[in-house]
């Protein structure tokens, strides 16, 4: 198992790179050979010293069954060395070539309705096949004897983006390898039946033989058995990106190994995986035109750090410009590329590369853009930021290495975010990552740092823990969260968590039972609302405040009102509440306040706890620290499209323009930012 480097000091490569990393996935096979000598030339211009590369090159490495060339790919490695770019070697396995699938059809992935997804696009396999795995370990050993001593290699990158596409296969192979979990799992076809559950709608079994995956039926399948589907989906897909790691550990025990997370991607459990990964890496893609996109990015930098217990990750892919995948596809502002890159760094990474290298001339991705564009790169603007950030990055070396640190945590949960949004619920409209972004958007505005963490990991370390939805808990981890309540921590909780065991089975006696006395209140019916539907809301103080999506008739069980419902049937009822439990405190919401209120609510949350932000800043412009070797380093990143005035409490130096500052107020033009060493 990779161990991570918690507190560590050292870069992300260490000695290997000992700079930011810089630089995008290069396709050289998509060109002639005479553009790969202008590429390295060019890579050399724009500072980068990175590149993924072979992603997507199986077919051109293996044109048939065993038989490999070479040859070319050997002399693009030495033309990388040689231009002193180091190389970040995909094992290529995460599009299978056209032979493979001819040979093998039963490989193809097959969906709940029984329909079966052909070649023509990527990652057309079935993650259980047997003739997949044999093939692509069968690449993987090829690569690492061929590469694992090449001066140019500095990180294996296993597959890419495993389950975008394909998060799960039903067909019979799957079925097979899905019963062989389930026996593992359960052991037995009794504690099978009692974990699903299956006196209900006569479902019960009398053999594993009789299972199948939850295909399309004609309603809601069982829920635990779709709630396992997804535990054994993404366990498999890991057993794919294990197979091939174990040939690389083996091959190149000294060559750190990643995979290229999604951001919040629901079909795999990030926690699981990561453990798994010596650099957690991630692919971000936010959208010009929305007006989050700021406080998402930021939100996944932040899981990113979290997953890889603190240590520096990477941003390996990004664009310059546009993608090509969304129905309007808005193109970045000026600034806005070199902005977001920074926040990266800003939130933990140690290193920003982008999608791709040079823009392609054909296939499905010739319009998402690139570091080198279709046009003059003299004439690009994108071009001349690339150049510009590549040459200010490598004016941050002392930045490698270094961490941030945050006394608040967001709890999530894959098992609990999966069966919260499984079907027939009280409301639908209950979405994980919606709920986490109402917690997080307040503390991003404040410049509160905030890590993710697991409900069952230990909590002692932060002040104030947030709880956005915890609809299914275990023992383990509630336990753990009761703890730090009354050993001095803080809590702030929403509304329907605690609902169910790890089965997906009620917990019995009462909303939320896990929960009932730390929080003080006895929830005695859920009332979800409706899509135009609000409730109103009234403080103690009698300040007024709105409530939407949820509400719950709830009693005291100890608790102290601070807000009650001001209208509907559950007027004059405690909306919110507060409840002392041991040396702590914690807040319970039994709606969902709107903005205004939410940050008042968790300004008082941060005030219980003793959380303050990473410095006081107007609106728009964040600031985070980074900390590492006895040195601090605050980023200041202007998102306004206005120049402001931030205030410097100490003196420090600007690593990206190396100008001297002084504490008073610092200037930063529109998406302009400041990287400061604090202190002289």
């Amino acid at each position: 198992m990779a161990q991570p480097r918690v507190n560590s000091p050292e870069p992300l490569l260490g000695a290997t790179l000992p700079h930011i990393a810089y630089g995008g996935d290069y396709n050289p096979e998509q060109w002639p050979e005479g553009v790969w000598q202008e590429d390295a030339r060019l890579m050399q211009e724009a500072g980068v010293n990175l590149v993924s590369l072979g992603i997507f090159s199986w077919s051109r490495l293996e044109p048939a069954e065993g038989e490999f060339e070479f040859a070319w790919f050997d002399r693009v490695m030495d033309l990388l060395h040689d231009a002193g770019v180091r190389v970040d070697l995909a094992t290529a396995t995460a599009s299978p070539p056209p032979w493979l699938s001819h040979r093998h059809p039963e490989m193809l992935p097959v969906l709940a309705d029984g329909v079966k997804l052909w070649p023509g696009a990527r990652q057309h396999y079935c993650p259980s096949s047997p003739a997949y795995r044999t093939a692509a370990r069968g690449l993987v050993e090829a690569m690492a004897t061929r590469y694992g001593k090449h001066p140019a290699l500095a990180m294996w990158h296993v597959g890419n983006e495993f389950g975008c596409h394909v998060p799960a296969c039903w067909c019979d192979v799957s079925a097979e390898a899905f019963r062989a979990w389930l026996r593992d799992r359960y052991g037995s076809i009794e504690r099978l039946n009692e974990g699903w559950g299956t006196d209900f709608w006569s479902q019960r079994y009398s053999a594993f033989e009789e299972i199948l995956p939850p295909r399309r039926t004609p309603t809601w399948p069982n829920p635990t058995q779709q709630l396992d589907f997804m535990r054994f989906s993404s366990d498999t897909l890991l057993e794919c990106h294990e197979g091939e790691r174990a040939i690389l550990t083996r091959i190149t025990p000294d060559i750190p190994v990643t995979t290229n997370f999604m951001s919040f991607f629901k079909p795999l459990d990030y926690w699981k995986w990561a453990e798994r990964e010596d650099i957690v890496s991630n692919d971000s893609y936010p959208d010009p035109s929305d007006p989050r996109s700021a406080m998402r990015a930021a939100m996944a930098g932040d899981l990113m750090r979290s997953l890889g217990g603190g240590r520096p990750w990477i941003l390996m892919e990004q664009t310059t410009n546009r993608v090509n995948w969304r129905d309007v596809n808005v193109a970045k502002a000026p600034g806005q590329m070199r902005l977001w890159s920074y926040q990266a760094i800003a939130r933990g990474a140690d290193g920003v590369m982008f999608f791709q290298w040079r823009q392609s001339r054909a296939g499905a991705e010739k319009h998402h853009s690139a570091m080198v564009p279709h046009g003059p790169v003299d004439a690009s603007p994108s071009w001349k930021e690339v150049v510009r950030l590549g040459h200010e990055l490598g004016r941050l070396d002392s930045v490698c290495g270094s961490q941030s640190r945050a006394d608040v945590a967001v709890l999530l949960d894959w098992d609990s975010w999966w069966a919260l949004e499984l079907p027939s619920k009280p409301s639908n409209r209950v979405r994980q990552v919606d709920q986490i972004e109402t917690y997080y958007q307040p503390l991003f505005d404040r410049n509160v740092t905030v890590d993710f963490a697991r409900p069952d990991h230990d909590l002692s370390r932060y002040r104030l823990v947030l709880v956005p939805n915890l609809y299914l808990v275990s023992d383990e981890a509630a336990g753990g969260i009761v703890r730090f309540v009354e050993s001095g921590g803080t809590l702030v909780m929403s509304f329907f968590s605690g609902i169910v065991d790890q089965a997906e089975h009620i917990r019995l006696g009462g909303y939320p039972k896990p929960f009932i006395d730390l929080l003080g209140v006895r929830v005695m019916d859920f009332h979800p609302l409706t899509i135009d539907q609000e409730v109103e809301l009234e403080f103690n103080d009698g300040k007024r405040a709105r409530g939407e999506l949820w509400s719950e008739h709830i009693e005291l069980a100890g608790a102290e009102a601070v807000a009650r419902f001001s209208s509907s049937e559950l007027a004059g009822r405690p909306a919110i509440t507060r409840h002392a439990a041991g040396s702590g405190r914690a807040y319970y919401l039994g709606t969902r306040p709107d903005a205004r209120t939410m940050e008042r609510l968790l300004q008082m949350a941060c005030a219980d706890a003793g959380v303050e932000p990473a410095a006081e800043m107007p609106q728009g412009v964040e600031a985070v620290r980074r900390q590492g070797r006895g040195r601090s380093f605050l980023f200041v990143l202007n998102h306004r499209e206005i120049e402001v005035d931030v205030p410097l409490s100490v003196a420090g130096q600007n690593l990206v323009d190396g100008s001297d500052l002084r504490p008073g107020l610092m200037r930063l033009p529109p998406r302009a930012v400041a990287v400061i060493r604090e202190g002289w």
